[in-house]
């Protein structure tokens, strides 16, 4: 079974098992947490489809740690004019497990 949940601004396509890693969410490494905006689920054969969401619908997920992502390295440079300005970014994330969808 696979749904297609939103979290944090993104939608995810997960399924029972599957580790993603979202956007921080506030909540401790070993808890759990609900993830209640499905957008999808389907079995393979049958679909359900929300207009937005699916009500009644949520996802369980266990939370394994938080972390941050690899650095993104921005450079601003304009030619000619002596300006060149380096920036670096590390996005914050949680990492899921995926225990039930229902």
């Amino acid at each position: 079974m696979h749904a297609v949940v939103a979290t944090g601004g993104k939608q995810y396509r997960v399924k029972a098992g599957d580790i993603i890693k979202v956007e921080t969410l506030k909540a401790e490494a070993g808890d759990t947490v609900e993830l209640d905006q499905v957008l999808m689920l389907s079995d393979g054969e049958k679909f359900e489809i929300g207009t937005p969401l699916l009500d009644g619908k949520k996802v369980s997920a266990e939370v394994l740690s938080h972390g941050r992502g690899k650095k993104v390295r921005i450079i601003k440079f304009k030619r000619r004019k002596h300006h060149m300005k380096r920036m670096g970014h590390r996005q914050n994330f949680t990492e899921l497990k995926i225990t039930s969808i229902g």
